[in-house]
């Protein structure tokens, strides 16, 4: 048995020797090269070569007509070959538009007549009449041109593959790398290569760009409150807002975050811009449903215009986001042009806010206190805290101003925080019967900590809960409504107060009082301030609202009151609680201090029998543009 295995090893071994060297049993074929000269087998390779559909071949004379197709590219065009020959190749194809490098090639038009080498150049086919509709597709052509003898141009010899697949990939590589995920605009890189190439090309003909760039206003808040997927959505309808606006005139960029810019080219006309930008700023105001909830905020618009404002990129963009730093702090909702003075006030405004920054921890803020009186006997019952700033240097700064400065710097909840503090430690030193209220902003009551800080503030004071009123907008219904309707609970099991402020001027009034717990409404001065004006109708409103509140349980306390004949309107209509200048202008905590030792707190109106609306001198600017002064 061991021999037969020997035998059977060498035999296996032998015949993978022979395998190995070629001499087994059957002999391979010999060699049989393709010559040049051999003209029939040339031809059936290259018949294999176009069967096997590695890529077709073309040729054309000199006149740029096509008079050779491989038989698949002819069906690959869907066309039958007789309609092909003859064409001239620029009626098959054209250079493409959409070039991922952004920077298309000369166009085949041009390089067919130069007569020179053709290589792999991407060509989109040409939409043909007989084809009818058909799928986009890219070939990859090389070419190289044929002379005679004499080195007369006979047309080119090329080939040609198909490389739609590839082409549509680097498309969509290139797409994903020019334009935001989120919305579909452009993104920085993309509108900050546009803007330059744009004046780059104008600077020599001293053509006109326009440049708008906006944010939104609380979008932050619709962030804390409602979420980040909440904040993304409106995101994205804000951009499909902007493209309703600007269409084909422009390009939309989103920078980041609820940054946005808008390039106009060829437009300087500030009354068209102006006329843009307050369609923008309407349009992007307007409420936007989100997961059956809706969310509220609004724009401002900073315009330049090169060359006045800029004539390279990074002039221009500085420029512009002065005029919007300037609509930001105008008062929001508004759009502004640049002009050389906003450059004192952006810095003015940065400055201020290192000064309240300071003032907060310095002790230069403080809190004057304006009573709220209970018309039946003119007895204080409240006094509602009120924020000022004296300035050791610029000398009263206006709540407005400083306070916009400190949400917008996102300082609010430390200011809040402040006020809250020393409002209540203010309130101990009160009668026990007199009440303190405190507006909050809506970012301060959507923050987490907030109800903490109530509790903490009540508890290190020994302030009497109700005791202590929170007054607040309509805002604060902007964020999640579960996160918001659990706040109010909180607070209202503390035992604090709570009051709405500025009672209709906001979006949905009734529908917020069906289920938030408020103890008073605040009627807001804009419908005392015409109450007794002739056919106006603020004094209905007025009533209505006294009578909304008498119906839900709740107090009513009309702002603004100036003079006698107000007082009148609203008393008639039912007000039992009163706060306005007829009573008395918001005053320093010592006044108050001094005014409750003197005795029970009582105050007799004093004022104007009749209210003067305030007149105002409205002047318009008007500014005149030649060439560029």
């Amino acid at each position: 048995m061991a021999r037969l295995a020997s035998i059977g090893t060498k035999v296996a071994v032998k015949g993978i020797f022979k395998g190995l060297t070629g001499r087994g049993d059957a002999a391979p074929a010999a060699l049989a090269p393709i010559s040049q000269s051999d003209t029939r087998r040339r031809l059936e390779l290259l018949e294999d070569f176009e069967a096997a559909g590695i890529g077709w071949l073309w040729a054309s004379d000199a006149q740029g007509r096509l008079i050779y197709l491989s038989k698949n590219a002819a069906e690959h065009l869907e066309l039958p070959i007789e309609n092909l020959i003859g064409k001239p190749l620029t009626d098959l194809f054209e250079s493409d538009p959409d070039n991922p490098e952004d920077k298309p090639d000369r166009p085949l038009k041009f390089q067919l007549s130069t007569a020179k080498r053709i290589n792999e150049l991407v060509v989109r086919l040409a939409p043909l009449e007989e084809r009818g509709a058909t799928r986009r597709a890219w070939w990859s052509i090389t070419a190289l041109p044929k002379h005679d003898a004499e080195g007369e141009f006979l047309g080119y010899r090329g080939s040609a593959k198909d490389v739609t697949a590839e082409y549509q990939r680097k498309l969509e590589e290139s797409r994903l790398a020019e334009y935001d995920s989120l919305t579909g605009l452009a993104n920085r890189h993309r509108i900050t290569r546009r803007l330059e190439a744009t004046l780059a090309a104008y600077k020599a003909a001293r053509r006109s760009c326009g440049l708008m760039m906006l944010d939104l206003d609380r979008f932050k808040q619709v962030n804390d409150t409602m979420g980040h997927p909440a904040g993304d959505e409106l995101l994205r309808q804000v951009a499909r807002r902007l493209e309703k606006v600007i269409g084909h005139r422009g390009e939309i960029g989103r920078l980041g975050g609820d940054e946005f810019q808008i390039i106009l080219p060829d437009l300087d006309d500030r009354a068209r811009l102006g006329e843009l930008a307050q369609t923008i700023i309407q349009l992007v105001s307007q409420p936007y449903p989100i997961d059956g909830k809706r969310a509220v905020v609004g724009t401002s618009v900073g315009i330049g215009i090169a060359p006045y404002d800029g004539l390279t990129r990074e002039d221009l963009v500085r420029s512009t986001d002065l005029a919007l730093y300037a609509a930001k702090h105008g008062g929001r909702g508004q759009f502004r042009f640049f002009s050389a003075d906003l450059k004192d006030e952006a810095e003015e405004r940065r400055q201020l806010l290192e000064d309240l920054k300071g003032a907060l921890t310095s002790d230069e803020l403080e809190m004057h206190y304006q009573p709220v009186v209970r018309v039946a006997d003119s007895r204080v019952v409240s006094l509602e805290a009120l924020m000022r700033w004296d300035h050791p240097d610029r000398g009263a700064v206006p709540p407005t101003l400083f306070i916009a400065i400190a949400e917008e710097a996102n300082l609010i909840n430390e200011v809040g925080e402040w006020a809250l503090r020393r409002s209540v430690r203010d309130a101990c030193g009160w009668p026990e019967s007199v009440g303190v209220a405190v507006n909050v902003s809506a970012v301060q009551f959507s923050n987490p900590a907030f109800v903490t800080l109530v509790t903490d503030v009540l508890a290190e004071s020994g302030l009497r809960p109700d005791r202590l009123e929170l007054e607040l907008t309509e805002s604060v219904f902007m964020g999640d409504s579960e996160t918001t309707a659990e706040t109010f609970r909180a607070l209202k099991a503390l035992g604090v107060r709570l009051a709405l402020d500025d009672f209709g001027t906001g979006y949905s009034s009734l529908a917020y009082l069906r289920s938030a717990p408020f103890d008073r409404l605040k009627v807001d001065r804009t419908f005392v301030d015409s109450c007794t004006v002739k056919e106006d109708n603020s004094v209905k409103i007025i009533a209505a609202i006294i009578g909304l509140s008498d119906a839900l349980g709740m107090e009513t306390t009309v702002e603004g009151v100036e003079a006698f004949d107000q007082l009148e309107v609203v008393c008639a209509k039912g007000a039992r609680f009163i706060q306005g200048y007829l009573f008395a202008k918001p005053m320093k905590l010592a006044d108050v201090t001094e005014r409750f030792r003197s005795g029970e707190f009582r105050i007799v109106p004093d004022g104007p029998d009749r209210h003067r609306p305030e007149r105002r001198s409205v002047f318009r600017r008007i500014g005149i543009i030649h060439e560029d002064h």
